[in-house]
């Protein structure tokens, strides 16, 4: 198999794209101008929360900022996962209660399917298939972690997930040494840039302006400030993810985390007939330094993990281009858990940044005073969370303007979350690359002494993290 050598496309924003094709890019913002609502950034949580504004308040005159073009960022690198993880579940139970970390929970399962059916309304054909998100543990440590989070996520009100053996986790795909699983239905795939661009032509319809080729350098009360001009708004909605870095005051407000991926050539029938893998799921694991894949629509495997997972000061890449060894690390996790597959060529590798808080918790918040409002830091969750976060925006900005009242979704836990900076360099950097080089050393150790516990290594990268 060719992994890092000069066959393989390296960056070009993503495989998503080079399938895909790119878009026709919009013009940028010709002057200064006035809205009602102005949002910085093209992406899921921005578009998603034009949409459902635009929806429920048509009059709103609704501007859409974009540094490059809509779904230049992680919207269009992702790994497809379109699923019901919610970064900071645990934290927000203890600090409002069970009850509300459940009522969190059984909003994120109740978006996998928000967001298919308005992609079928809207006839936006992203590729999805409802096959569920299926976890496998491969050592006996990771079986340990993998049963207490199944037990978790059942206290957690998910009654519809299952667990597996050996045996049953081979029957649905056949992963190498693989000893148990954990299924729930509240997933899907689904093609990134072919739902990013679809929903951007969805919003543009309802009448949204969006200025792509835009960046904006500053944000501050009613004013987003780009080099073109100035949008002027009573509302101005943060959606920047793990591009928040670059915007004047909010280099340390959340952490541009590294992904990379890697996209195989289509495998052959005989190929899949070896794998398994018929009902589609998307597939992860419960090691540290965990992986996620997904089965394309045209037969590929699209296969990311961390990478390198940080660069200094807060830098992003450069058009999704990833490191050689990244390449040659995320195929040997290909064939570690295929090894009939270690013939097959790597056509497509890229990477992208996600955002994270210091304490690993996504938010949405709405700051009454100034009309500034923001949503993200989904740890890697974003693609359903960002639908989430969109319609709790939407109803924030309608309850202040007195164009609705308190609703379920601004109830929810994790509105109005604050959270500490991150720490400043060369700390921030020391930090993340020490905390993933731990967590791969106890992935090592868990393999090499097969025992049940967790690495004591990965408690101390869990503290260094702030999980």
């Amino acid at each position: 198999m060719s992994s890092s050598g000069s066959d393989v496309v390296n960056g070009g924003i993503s495989f998503w794209y080079a399938d895909d094709g790119l878009p026709a890019v919009r013009e940028p913002l010709p002057g200064d101008a006035s809205a009602d609502v102005v949002i910085v950034g093209g992406g899921y949580t921005g578009l998603w929360t034009a949409y459902y504004l635009k929806k429920a308040a048509p009059f709103l005159r609704i501007t859409v900022l974009e540094q490059k073009f809509c779904g230049y960022g992680a919207s269009g690198r992702n790994g497809g996962w379109l699923y019901n993880g919610i970064a900071g579940r645990d934290r927000y139970a203890a600090l409002h209660g069970r009850d509300a970390a459940v009522r969190l929970q059984r909003a994120m399962n109740e978006t996998v399917d928000e967001v298919v059916a308005v992609a079928a309304a809207e006839g936006i054909d992203a590729d999805v298939h409802q096959g569920g998100v299926l976890e496998v543990a491969r050592t006996p440590a990771q079986l340990a972690r993998l049963k207490a989070f199944h037990e978790a996520e059942l206290a957690f009100g998910e009654k519809d997930r299952e667990l597996y053996g050996a045996k049953e986790s081979a029957e649905r795909i056949r992963v190498a040494d693989a000893v148990g699983a954990s299924w729930t239905p509240h997933g899907a795939r689904v093609h990134p840039v072919k739902l990013v661009k679809g929903l951007a032509a969805a919003v543009e319809a309802l009448g949204v302006v969006i200025h792509e080729q835009t960046p904006v350098t500053e944000i501050r009360s009613k004013h987003a400030v780009t080099p073109y001009g100035t949008v002027r708004a009573p509302y101005v909605l943060r959606c920047t993810e793990g591009f928040t870095a670059a915007l004047k005051g909010e280099r340390r407000t959340w952490l541009p985390m590294n992904s990379s991926m890697i996209a195989t050539e289509p495998l052959t029938d005989e190929q899949w007939a070896s794998v398994g893998w018929e009902g589609r799921e998307t597939l992860g694991d419960m090691a540290h330094a965990y992986m996620y894949a997904q089965r394309t629509a045209d037969g590929r495997i699209a296969l990311g993990g961390r990478g390198v997972p940080y660069r200094f000061g807060s830098g992003t890449d450069n058009d999704g281009r990833t490191q050689g060894a990244t390449i040659e690390a995320l195929r040997e996790i290909l064939v570690g858990f295929f090894p009939s597959l270690a013939g097959v060529r790597v056509e497509h590798a890229w990477s992208g940044v996600l955002g994270v808080p210091r304490d690993w918790c996504a938010t949405v918040t709405l700051d009454r005073s100034t009309g500034l409002g923001w949503a993200g830091g989904y740890v890697g969750s974003g693609v359903a969370t960002a639908n989430l976060a969109a319609r709790t925006l939407r109803d924030l900005v309608q309850q202040d303007s007195g164009q609705g009242g308190r609703t379920e979704l601004t109830d929810l836990p994790w509105v109005g979350h604050k959270v500490r900076k991150w720490e400043p360099e060369p700390l921030r950097w020391l930090g993340v690359q020490g905390m993933y080089a731990v967590y791969r050393a106890a992935d090592r150790r868990e393999t090499v002494t097969r025992r049940a516990e967790s690495s004591r290594l990965a408690r101390v990268a869990d503290r260094v993290a702030g999980r």
